[in-house]
């Protein structure tokens, strides 16, 4: 997911969306604190350390996937015309990306303009 990614800085998106969503609106509250309480909550709880690193690569691709499309000027239904699917898949993916194929990830990556890149490191 390189080629969003580098282009779509999570940390900009997240000042970007906080305001929307009402995340991390508490006064005094910076994205220091959600990584103290993620560290914490690890800690805690195994069984969210444990899940926590997956879960959180299939958030960050939905988001990217939707920063991009946002990016390109496209709505969801725009999207889903271009990659012949219906709005809800792209809703879908952009909310939850659990196991997206990758033909799905190169579709979307073309109606879009980019070059899909995978990296193994």
């Amino acid at each position: 997911m390189e080629w969003i990614e580098s282009v779509y800085p999570l940390e900009t998106h997240w000042k970007k969306r906080k305001a929307e969503t009402g995340l991390l609106q508490k006064k005094g509250c910076k994205m220091s604190d959600l990584k103290k309480y993620i560290s914490k909550r690890k800690a805690d709880d195994t069984s969210f350390a444990e899940n926590y690193e997956s879960h959180y690569q299939e958030f960050k691709i939905g988001v990217m996937l939707k920063m991009a499309r946002e990016e390109a000027g496209l709505t969801q239904e725009q999207l889903a015309q271009k990659v012949k699917t219906k709005k809800s898949a792209i809703s879908r993916i952009e909310n939850h990306a659990e196991d997206i194929k990758l033909s799905t990830l190169e579709k979307i990556a073309q109606a879009l303009g980019k070059t899909l890149r995978i990296e193994v490191a």
